[in-house]
């Protein structure tokens, strides 16, 4: 396959843009960095130059001399030209140090004075090229960069190979680029024997889906619709060259696609991949357009398609390098899907549909039949319209959304204008198939293409509901929508119903007002009660429950069970704001972890069968909170970063997937990671003006940030956290879980009164609740505040207490922090035979909380087992001192650091040096060495 020199990519290009393979980068800068060469290898248009160019602009910068050439095919007769490249910059710096002999033969062909060629004088110039780059070299590295090395001139590759496998020693590496075909190809072994020894071998493979969503977007084409970059990655094979082109096309072209047929593909891809299309017969290439049209052909397919020589023409396809040969395989497989698409594009319209109007009858699932009748048809046909109509529903029964959102558009384009269903009915159900396939800029596109033409307020409203729920937490963007919606929804209880529901979720998350909501969501059932939507009745229950649940409201169990009541809606029955979402947020919150987590399995075992991306991202969130809750981190860090993956994809979800896998990260995973997203979280939640998702994302942070060992920064945002529960109304602790961090952080940081008033407001409302492992977790705080206080003996109880309660209630990772702290109190050290922390070790080991393990690694190793001397023991100086004051005067007359008393007291060091400097001032002294003498003077005879 030839590329163009205009296809290439930019002479210039930062490592910061070399996307997607920025592992790779780091493996062949480490080579570089170290002394060693480097072979880039991977077919056409993958990104070899682009890496290839990054890599030496930023190493090329670290050496003496850089030596390039960049081979052409259209020039790989041309003998030495590759050399002259190389060489001819700096042939007059190195001749003077060659021996005659070679200084004639290398100026004679890189200067074509002379004829100078490998017959004649082969040693010669063999022996110039190598000593040319050593006498480079004694005046400093060398870096020799050389670009499709296949198209080399077969004399300069000879030369080159020479000298390399000759360098040992010597400051000269080589970074090179050279082309290969199939994941499995060794073409390049010629190339790396040609190279120094030791030189690695680097295969570029294809984009990821989000690589290549990144790489459009880098290069201006970010405004295409997710659905359109999926078939961009699908039809290009993740080949940046040929996504881009694809995207390029796109962004041009004034007309998108039409639903179900391939993507255009411009005339220089066309040109590309079917140079060899003009060996085919005729008939073999009818045979290939045929096989290009379906979903999935096989030479039975084709056989009853009518291309009775099937296999004879696909073995020709094989042969010039179209299709792929898989002896055991039955498919017709093409060697890359742009070929198969380009030769689609390629074909006159009236063969397309000819080729369509054959598998209509030939394909033997309906799905498959209806779409190749659809475009086998032109213009309207009612009968075309109801089949499609008809395979769109049972894709939809099938868990494929994405497919029926396609059948359902091309539903719409057959039926005609008066039909009933219409037209808009067709698209929005379109409309709402892609948001359940999580394709929201398809949904946007068709409600706002049907708001264009629709007059009938049922179809506007429901327009409008779908561009509603396509700004998922950015609704504060379609606040315009909203009087719209109620102008057309007239006095309809069934749409007024619609658009309250809507505004329910408006006040929750823009105005961040629960009270709003929840009478919102409760006027939204009742007018869909009314007007017999049970749909809708339950789905404002659901979320009328989910927020009674959040405020700690009386009513919540109630709700719940109404929205559980017969007749259900299956619609409702699994999607992430039905009835079951709320059973399962009310469970998890109620320390039903057992029961928790086999709800929301089943939701999301039901979510999977159907194809909804948005529920499936929620209630794999679910699945992995109520993981982190068992202690099960590990499985809790797969599953959130599961969820994190999948948001991102489809631009779903994404902040409370980056919130929950940070609680994930901080756990189980990596703290610097933790801290990354939980930024990422608090950044979208205040660009989108999402109040709930907000305190969310600071609670991460904070959480984030105490497993980091930054109490200050866990008492500034878990601040924030309190100030804004406070104002949305939240009163139920369960919900953020964020309470007990505050209160040991500001312990931490020498701020006991107002961790035991945190302390004090958050245990009312778990009394009143009945949140039993919150109670645990706030005594296991209230300790802290006692030890704090000089009260160790009450503090060693109650931490003893919290830690028993927590591990029956089923909290893993919250009794191992008990026994931690235990551990802390008590004086034991990480050492071995330190009986108190082998059982925190055991216990995060056990949860497999590493961030949690390197805590007790690094923890300092106390003086002694026993607590601090009492303060009788002490000199009478210092019976004026306060508790803590007193505490922390006693370890120091003991000979314990700063960080060892931090951690025998369970503060922070900032906390001991501040208690310190108080001591200083209130017994007249300077500094450690004064307090140690008191104590000498105390125990004289």
């Amino acid at each position: 396959m030839t590329v163009r020199r205009d296809f290439q990519e930019p002479a210039r290009c930062r490592p910061d843009l070399v996307i997607g393979r920025e592992e790779l980068f780091a493996g062949a800068r480490g080579q570089l960095a170290s002394g060693g060469s480097v072979l880039l290898h991977g077919p056409a248009g993958i990104g070899k130059s682009t890496v290839l160019r990054a890599l030496a602009e930023e190493y090329g910068a670290t050496v003496r001399t850089v030596l390039r050439c960049s081979a052409t095919e259209s020039e790989s007769h041309l003998p030495f030209l590759a050399l002259a490249d190389l060489l001819g910059l700096v042939l007059d710096e190195v001749s003077g140090r060659l021996p005659a002999a070679q200084r004639t033969a290398l100026e004679s062909a890189l200067t074509g004075r002379g004829e100078s060629s490998l017959q004649r004088d082969g040693l010669a110039l063999r022996l110039a090229v190598l000593s040319a780059l050593r006498a480079l070299a004694a005046h400093g590295p060398v870096l020799v960069v050389a670009d499709d090395l296949q198209w080399l001139d077969p004399a300069s590759a000879e030369l080159l190979g020479f000298a390399a496998r000759r360098l040992e020693g010597t400051p000269v590496q080589l970074l090179c680029a050279v082309r290969t075909e199939g994941r499995q190809s060794q073409e390049y072994d010629r190339h790396l024997r040609a190279c120094p020894p030791g030189t690695l071998a680097v295969r570029l493979g294809p984009l990821s889906r989000t690589q290549v969503a990144e790489l459009l977007d880098h290069r201006g084409h970010g405004c295409l619709s997710r659905s359109t970059v999926r078939e961009i990655h699908r039809t290009s094979g993740g080949n940046p060259l040929f996504a881009l082109e694809l995207g390029r096309a796109l962004a041009d072209s004034p007309t998108p696609p039409r639903p179900g047929e391939p993507l255009p593909v411009p005339t220089s891809l066309r040109a590309l991949v079917l140079s060899r299309l003009d060996m085919l017969s005729v008939e073999a290439r009818r045979t290939l357009l045929v096989a290009s049209a379906g979903a999935r052909p096989t030479p039975a397919l084709l056989h009853a398609a009518g291309r009775e020589n099937a296999e004879a023409e696909c073995a020709q396809a094989a042969e010039l390098g179209l299709l792929a040969t898989e002896p055991d395989a039955p498919a017709v497989r093409f060697a890359h899907p742009l070929i198969s698409a380009a030769l689609y594009a390629e074909a006159p319209a009236h063969e397309r549909r000819a080729a369509h109007a054959a598998l209509s009858t030939a394909a033997s699932d309906p799905i498959e039949r209806a779409r190749h009748l659809a475009l086998a048809t032109t213009g309207t046909d009612p009968e075309v319209a109801t089949r499609l109509a008809e395979a769109a529903a049972l894709a939809r029964d099938r868990g494929a959304p994405s497919v029926a959102a396609q059948l359902g558009l091309l539903a719409a384009r057959h039926t005609p204008a008066d039909g009933a269903p219409s037209p808009q009915e067709r698209r929005l159900t379109a409309a709402e198939d892609a948001i359940t396939a999580g394709e929201v800029d398809l949904a946007r596109d068709i409600a706002r293409d049907v708001l264009a033409r629709a007059t009938v307020p049922a179809d506007r409203v429901r327009a409008w509901m779908i561009v509603i729920d396509t700004a998922g937490h950015t609704m504060a963007e379609v606040d315009a929508v909203f009087p719209q919606a109620l102008a057309d929804a007239g006095d309809d209880p069934r749409l007024l119903a619609l658009v309250h529901y809507q505004l329910a979720w408006r006040a929750l998350i823009v105005e961040g007002d629960f009270t709003e909501a929840r009478e919102a969501a409760a006027h939204a059932a009742e007018l869909a009660a009314r007007g017999e939507d049970r749909r809708t009745e339950l789905l404002s229950l659901a979320f009328q429950a989910q927020t009674e649940t959040l405020m700690g409201h009386p009513e919540a169990p109630r709700t719940i069970k109404r929205a559980l009541k017969e007749p259900q809606d299956p619609r409702v029955a699994w999607h992430h704001n039905g009835a079951g979402s709320a059973r399962f947020r009310w469970l998890v919150m109620g320390d039903q972890l057992a029961e928790a987590r086999t709800t929301v399995t089943a939701l999301l075992r039901e979510v999977r069968r159907r194809g909804s991306v948005e529920s499936e991202v929620h209630f794999l969130r679910g699945l992995a909170e109520t993981e982190l809750r068992a202690g099960h981190c590990g499985r809790a860090l797969e599953l959130a970063r599961d969820s994190l993956r999948l948001a991102r994809d489809s631009g779903i979800g994404e902040t409370a997937s980056a919130m929950l896998t940070s609680l994930a990260e901080a756990s189980g995973g990596d703290v610097d990671r933790a801290l990354a997203l939980a930024r990422e979280a608090v950044d979208h939640a205040e660009e989108d003006g999402d109040q709930m998702y907000l305190s969310r994302a600071l609670g991460a942070l904070g959480y984030a940030q105490l497993v980091a060992g930054d109490p200050t920064g866990t008492v500034r945002s878990l601040r924030r956290v309190r100030t804004l529960e406070l104002g949305l109304g939240i009163t139920d602790p369960a919900r953020g879980r964020w309470h007990g961090d505050l209160a040991e952080a500001l312990v931490r940081t020498g701020e006991v009164a107002e961790a035991q008033d945190v302390i004090d407001v958050s245990r009312e409302h778990a009394l009143r609740l009945g949140r039993e492992s919150v109670l645990a977790v706030l005594d296991r705080s209230e300790a802290l505040v006692r030890a704090a206080r000089g009260d160790l003996e009450a503090a060693l109880a109650q931490l003893t207490s919290a830690q028993e309660r927590l591990g029956k209630l089923g909290y893993g990772l919250e009794e191992a922090r008990a026994a931690f702290a235990l551990a802390r109190l008590r004086g034991g050290g990480p050492r071995p035979g330190s009986a108190v922390f082998d059982e925190a070790t055991r216990m995060f080991r056990r949860c497999r909380a590493l961030p949690w393990l390197r805590q007790v690694d690094e923890s300092p190793a106390a003086a002694g087992p026993e607590p601090a001397p009492a303060a009788p023991q002490a000199p009478a100086a210092l019976l004026a001192l306060a508790a803590m004051e007193r505490q922390v005067a006693a370890l120091v007359m003991e000979g314990a650091t700063n960080r060892e008393i931090a951690a025998r007291l369970f503060i922070s060091v900032k906390t001991v040096e501040a208690t310190l400097t108080r001591v200083y001032r209130k017994l007249g002294i300077r500094s450690r060495v004064d307090i140690v003498r008191l104590a000498a003077g105390h125990r004289a005879p």
